[in-house]
C-alpha cells in the first residue's frame, strides 16, 4: 500500500536532547495520526492528499506533545488567603481542619454556574497548551455533591470540545467530606459508591476515579469501598497517596491496579516495591511541594531501583499548587526531586499517558499514535527545564493540525 499524507513537516530534530543530530528527521501524518517518522534521507515516495500541506520546522527540536496527567482546573474562586496565612505560620491540615482549603473551593464552586466555570478554566488550560500540553486530566471534587460535581465534569468536557486538546476526566467526589455531613463520613461515603458515581458514570461524564486518601480526608477502609464501586462499574482507579502521611494509601492502590499512584512523600520501599509489581506509575507533583514548603521528599532513588515510571504534572488547583506552566514544573522535578532532564520529559510524556492509561495514544513519536507534538527553538532540550519565565515553545500541534504558534509552510 502507497503512503499517503495529508500533511509533512521536515527539517526537525529528534534525539536524546543533549545535542543537535547533523541528520534531521521528517514526519507524516495522515488522518490526524502519526503515519511515517524517520530520517529524511530514507522519506519514501508518498501520494499527496488533496489539502497537502508541508512544513520547514526549522532545525526545532520535536517532542511528543506534553500530557499532563494531574490536574484541579475547574473551581470557583481562589485561595491567595490561605497562600498569606500559610506564609504566616498556618499550616495546610491547620487550615483545613478549620473548615478551609478544600472546603473554601467547594463553597465558591457551588455558587459559580457552568458559564463562570468555563470562563474561568478555559484561559488555564490555554496556557498550559501554549507550552506544549496537547492531553490533559482534569478531576472534580470541589462540588462533594451530585449536582456539583456533575456541573465540574460537564464544564470539562465542554473544554475538551472548545479548545485544541484532548481531556480526560476523573471524578474526584472523595476530595474532603462535605460540611452537610461532618461527623458522618462513612454515610457520605455510601451517597458516592450508590448514587453520585453510578449517576455520573451513566452520563458518560467519568473516565476514571480518584480517591484522596489521608488523615485529614478518607480512610484506608472508606477509599477501599469507592474502589469497589468502581470496579463495578468497569472504570480504572487512581490514588491522592502518601502526600502527608503513610497510612497505607498506595498500597490499597496497587491492590486495585490503579493507573496511578500520586504525591507519594511518604511513600516507603514496601509501597514502592508493591507499585512496581502492580504497574502503577507514580505521579509526582513538585509544585505542590514547593508550594505547601514540604521537606520530605518521594522516594524518587527507590522508584529508580524499582523500575516504577515517574510521570510529572502541574497538580494545577487554587489551593496548594496554583502553577500552570508544565516547564516550570520541570525544573522543580529535577531541582527539587532530583530527576534528570531526560526523567522529566519522560515524566511530561510517554509515563503521564500511561498514568492516565492512554499510552497507545500519547506520549510518543510512533507511527499510529495521535499526531500530537510540540516543537521547541532551542540547542537542547535541557533547556525546557533550564529557563524559569519563559517558553522556547515555537508550535503546538494536535491530531495534525497546528493550534499554537506558527510554522513556516514550504513548497512541494
Amino acid at each position: 500500500m502507497s503512503l499517503r499524507l495529508d500533511a509533512l513537516w521536515r527539517n526537525l530534530n529528534h534525539g536524546d536532547g543533549s545535542e543537535r543530530d547533523a541528520s534531521r528527521i521528517a514526519l507524516g501524518v495522515a488522518d490526524g495520526k502519526i503515519a511515517w517518522i524517520g530520517p529524511e534521507a530514507e522519506l519514501p515516495a508518498f501520494e499527496q492528499a488533496p489539502e497537502f500541506a508541508q512544513y520547514d520546522g526549522a532545525g526545532a527540536w520535536v517532542t511528543p506533545g506534553l500530557v499532563e496527567c494531574h490536574t484541579h482546573l475547574v473551581f470557583g474562586g481562589n485561595r491567595a488567603d490561605e497562600f498569606r496565612r500559610r506564609l504566616a505560620g498556618a499550616s495546610y491540615e491547620d487550615i483545613a481542619r478549620a473548615g478551609g482549603g478544600i472546603l473554601s473551593t467547594v463553597a465558591a464552586t457551588r455558587k459559580a454556574s457552568e458559564d463562570a466555570l468555563f470562563a474561568a478554566a478555559a484561559p488555564r488550560l490555554r496556557r498550559l497548551i501554549a507550552e506544549g500540553v496537547t492531553a490533559v486530566e482534569i478531576k472534580s471534587g470541589y462540588g462533594l455533591d451530585a449536582r456539583t460535581e456533575a456541573k465540574m465534569l460537564r464544564v470539562a468536557r465542554l473544554l475538551g470540545r472548545e479548545l485544541p486538546v484532548t481531556v480526560y476526566t476523573t471524578f474526584l467526589g472523595a476530595h474532603a467530606l462535605p460540611p452537610e455531613y461532618r461527623g458522618r463520613p462513612d454515610e457520605y461515603i455510601e451517597l458516592v459508591c450508590a448514587d453520585m458515581l453510578p449517576l455520573l458514570a451513566g452520563q458518560g461524564l467519568v473516565d476514571a476515579v480518584d480517591v484522596f486518601c489521608e488523615n485529614i480526608a478518607f480512610s484506608v477502609a472508606q477509599s477501599e469501598r469507592i474502589f469497589q464501586a468502581a470496579a463495578r462499574l468497569g472504570l480504572p482507579v487512581k490514588m491522592h497517596a502518601e502526600q502527608l502521611s503513610n497510612i497505607g494509601a498506595s498500597q490499597l492502590a496497587t491492590r486495585y491496579g490503579a493507573l496511578s499512584a500520586d504525591h507519594l512523600e511518604h511513600a516507603v520501599e514496601a509501597d514502592v516495591a508493591a507499585m512496581s509489581r502492580a504497574g502503577t506509575v507514580a505521579v509526582l507533583l513538585p509544585a505542590a511541594y514547593y508550594c505547601l514548603r514540604e521537606t520530605k521528599r518521594p522516594p524518587v532513588e527507590l522508584f529508580r531501583r524499582h523500575g516504577v515510571p515517574m510521570a510529572i504534572s502541574t497538580d494545577c488547583n487554587p489551593g496548594t499548587a496554583p502553577v500552570l506552566s508544565p516547564l516550570l514544573t520541570m525544573n522543580m522535578a529535577c531541582t527539587l526531586f532530583g530527576l534528570t532532564v531526560e526523567e522529566a520529559l519522560q515524566g511530561y510524556t510517554r509515563h503521564a499517558a500511561r498514568a492516565l492509561g492512554r499510552v497507545h495514544l500519547h506520549g510518543t513519536l510512533e507511527v499510529g499514535r495521535h499526531a500530537d507534538f510540540a516543537l521547541w527553538d532551542v540547542d537542547s532540550l535541557a533547556e525546557l527545564a533550564y529557563w524559569l519565565g519563559a517558553s522556547p515553545c515555537a508550535a503546538v500541534i494536535r491530531h495534525g493540525q497546528i493550534v499554537h504558534g506558527a510554522a513556516k509552510s514550504s513548497d512541494c
